[in-house]
């Protein structure tokens, strides 16, 4: 019997249970990484049985996901799965991470799981883009600081929130640089270099050739010690876009961020009608 077997099997009576205990970020890992060792029973263990998918190219519902695992088990080329950075927010446990599923290249991610009263996963959402070669400043989608700091995460929420609201949904954008050490702002977008005349460099040159990067709605704002992760909703050039922004934050003010933007697909594609939010 499998160490997931174990951890979720009804009769654990004669089980060490300290021994086999898994934090939510570690059940989240593994799960992901059914994908990678074909493991149907891991994943199915992990699962509630009525999981609820919002990735809209796959179905709802734990045997979806079992048998998606299990065909990525047998397509020729192995899956591969690096997690990058791990946080945890109350039952929420938040992902960045780069995939490569079955040889079709390696896509960076960020994925959220909530998880039910039993500990077992019942809800995720996602976002992915293809891995892209440095941005301006010669950062990657991935690489930076990976310290995280015991801080109030609430606070770090409230700053983050203050951010996307204030500037990228446009509510107060004169507070800008109140969010910033004057310069001093590592980029991970891949088009953007760091600090904020990075920023405004890249705005403008979208500017010119007509592209509105726009964010309409937030949905969710994560926090863990002094990383936050923004959820949102807009458009970018006209085209729906979910936006997925982890920011780090230092002695009250965002030091660095990292993000991925896809593109919301057209509903009559969507496998599952729980919608990507």
């Amino acid at each position: 019997m499998s160490i997931l077997k174990t951890l979720f099997h009804k009769n654990t009576a004669n089980i060490n249970k300290e021994e086999f205990t898994m934090t939510n970020k570690d059940k989240a890992i593994a799960l992901i990484n059914t994908f990678a060792t074909g493991d149907t029973e891991a994943a199915k263990n992990l699962l509630a049985e009525d999981y609820i998918q919002h990735n809209l190219a796959y179905s709802t519902g734990r045997d979806a996901f079992v048998g998606s695992v299990a065909y990525l088990a047998s397509a020729p080329v192995k899956t591969t799965v690096r997690n990058i950075r791990a946080f945890e927010d109350g039952d929420k446990v938040f992902l960045q991470t780069v995939y490569n599923f079955a040889g079709a290249g390696e896509q960076v991610a960020f994925d959220i799981f909530r998880f039910d009263a039993e500990g077992r996963i019942a809800e995720h959402w996602d976002n992915l883009a293809a891995k892209a070669d440095p941005n301006p400043s010669g950062h990657t989608q991935i690489d930076g600081t990976l310290e995280k700091r015991l801080v109030d995460c609430e606070t770090t929420r409230q700053i983050v929130s203050g951010f996307v609201g204030d500037v990228l949904r446009g509510e107060n954008p004169d507070k800008l640089t109140s969010y910033f050490d004057g310069d001093t702002y590592i980029q991970h977008n891949t088009g953007i270099a760091d600090g904020l005349s990075g920023l405004g460099a890249a705005l403008a040159a979208l500017a010119k050739q007509g592209i509105q990067m726009i964010y309409n709605k937030t949905y969710m704002v994560l926090a863990d010690g002094n990383y936050g992760l923004a959820v949102s909703e807009g458009t970018f050039g006209g085209t729906p876009t979910s936006y997925y922004d982890l920011f780090r934050v230092e002695n009250g003010k965002i030091a660095e961020h990292w993000d991925v933007m896809e593109t919301i697909a057209e509903k009559s594609t969507w496998q599952n009608q729980n919608g990507k939010f």
